[in-house]
């Protein structure tokens, strides 16, 4: 234990004694980050040390009870608009980070008090070092009341950062970049090691914040400018520098949750009618097309690919934001915010994946997005990429025409119909809203579907009591085989709508074919 503790005290002494003199002659700036970053390339990697063993061990509860003292916040009492609260080392979090706070060019490290927050007991905070260091830190800013500082951005855990615009409360999260997400031996977790936070002016509505990203396959320097508000946007630059090629390298990666909800399975006992943080992902490409895929809790690990070359914008979107579809006062998952990215200069050729893993609970993030360019990284090239993350109610990005605000899924045939025409169908109803393009002539539905499947019954009516339009049909699916569909809606050769576009496995597909009175169905 001494050992481990003299490790983690002579890194982060190194560490700050680093990033006091990074500077030099010069004033700091992102071109220091930058180059630390490349250095740090051609050297081997060096896993980074661990926090007190102990504190791994301590539970949900007493992690909450460490908590940080307002008043001590960095800035506080300063007039300034941002304040920093870091974030306390233990249970998920036991990498430690070094911060400094750069001000007029120069580079001051933050230090670490234990009088800065409480503690379960007194015998706790005797076990904690007199250094330990932080996992991160929140910013806090007067996003509802002015003079009120409110937490709207947490960097903590890898290369995690969350955030929620005004109305919302916490869900989703973005990383600065994820590694080999979906294939074995496992997904790598490159770390943030090292946050310089420049002091902002007095009124100043922006942040900035640069960070060094360390991991076994790349390295890399960061830049975000973050400007909090009704939709809190965070502008991102990034330099990446490769110590070997990994297989998959996602770019603007986001992570969320979709336990269940509308056109899935409830879990038996459940009494709530859905729970996500995030229920879909939307897409926008460079030929004007913007498609929605409903997210799924699958039986088994899935990954979809959309080629998306110079993707115009992505990102996992809360479309649902009434509170009557959860009925949770706790979560408030009416609430959870939705992330769009948006590319700032020209990423190429590439594609968007999707990855959903099977979730027993509300408590497993489930879903990542991200995009990924189609050439291979190569050791000793320096890659750029420039875009913006906004955090907030689902308007941050909407298609300019229809869009699908609901889709569900059950047993084919209606009441009354005979048990031959359920076999193997299952039902789609797919409720599309918003503005539509005004027009003579009847609104129709384009449909499509694998040549495993067979589309019938298609209908499209005006939805009189929610607004919009109704789209319907029967699948006719084939065991054992996974099932994709897309649809929008057409007056005339006008297209109305995004396109709708779902997949669904035949593990999650069988459960939805029993039809009451059809045994075998």
């Amino acid at each position: 234990m001494r050992i481990a503790l003299f490790i983690l005290f002579a890194f982060l002494a190194t560490s700050l004694v680093a990033m006091h003199t990074a500077q030099g002659a010069a004033r700091f700036s992102f071109a220091h980050v930058i180059q630390e970053a490349r250095a740090a390339a051609l050297h081997a990697y060096v896993p980074p040390p661990r926090a007190p063993e102990f504190l791994s061990a301590i539970s949900y509860d007493q992690y909450q009870a460490i908590r940080f003292i307002p008043a001590n916040s960095l800035w506080h009492g300063s007039g300034r608009n941002f304040q920093v609260q870091p974030v306390p080392l233990g249970l998920y979090y036991m990498t430690p980070v070094a911060i400094a706070i750069v001000r007029n060019g120069s580079v001051q490290p933050l230090h670490f008090s234990k009088r800065d927050f409480t503690y379960p007991s007194g015998a706790f905070s005797r076990r904690l070092p007199r250094h330990p260091g932080y996992a991160g830190f929140k910013l806090t800013f007067p996003l509802t009341v002015p003079g009120i500082q409110n937490q709207f951005l947490v960097f903590a855990g890898a290369s995690y950062f969350r955030a929620v615009g005004r109305p919302n409360h916490f869900g989703l999260s973005a990383r600065a970049i994820a590694v080999d997400t979906a294939f074995p031996p496992g997904e790598q977790f490159p770390a943030f090691r090292k946050f310089w936070l420049l002091e902002p002016k007095h009124g100043a509505a922006s942040m900035t914040v640069y960070a060094l990203l360390d991991g076994s396959s790349v390295t890399g320097a960061y830049r975000f400018q973050i400007t909090p508000g009704g939709a809190t946007r965070i502008a991102v630059q990034a330099a990446l520098f490769f110590r070997k090629t990994p297989r998959v390298v996602g770019i603007a990666p986001l992570t969320s949750m979709f336990f269940f909800g509308a056109g899935t399975p409830r879990p038996a006992g459940e009494w709530r009618p859905a729970v996500h943080d995030s229920n879909g992902l939307q897409m926008e490409n460079g030929d004007g097309e913007w498609l929605w895929r409903p997210l799924l809790n699958p039986v088994h690990f899935l990954v979809s690919s959309f080629a998306l070359d110079d993707p115009v914008g992505f990102g996992l979107m809360q479309r649902e934001q009434r509170f009557s579809a959860y009925q949770d006062l706790g979560a408030r998952y009416d609430l959870r915010p939705s992330a769009w990215v948006v590319p700032a200069n020209h990423w190429g050729r590439g594609h968007i994946e999707l990855v959903e893993i099977p979730a027993s609970s509300e408590t497993m993030d489930n879903i990542v997005a991200y995009w990924v360019p189609r050439q291979p990284a190569q050791p000793g090239r320096e890659y750029r990429y420039a875009y913006r993350v906004l955090f907030g109610r689902a308007g941050v990005a909407r298609p300019p025409a229809g869009y699908v605000r609901h889709t569900f899924i059950g047993s084919g045939p209606n009441p009354g119909m005979p048990c031959d025409s359920a076999k193997n169908t299952l039902r789609f109803v797919v409720d599309f809203g918003g503005k539509f393009l005004p027009g003579r002539g009847t609104v129709h539905a384009a449909v499509s579907a694998d040549r495993s499947a067979r589309v019938s019954r298609v209908s499209v009516m005006r939805n009189r009591a929610a607004g919009g339009y109704r789209l319907s049909f029967l699948v006719r699916v084939q065991a054992e085989r996974p099932l994709e569909l897309r649809a929008f809606l057409q007056r005339g050769r006008n297209t109305l709508t995004e396109t709708w576009s779902y997949l669904l496995p035949w593990s999650n597909a069988r459960p939805l074919l029993q039809t009451p009175g059809c045994p075998g169905a």
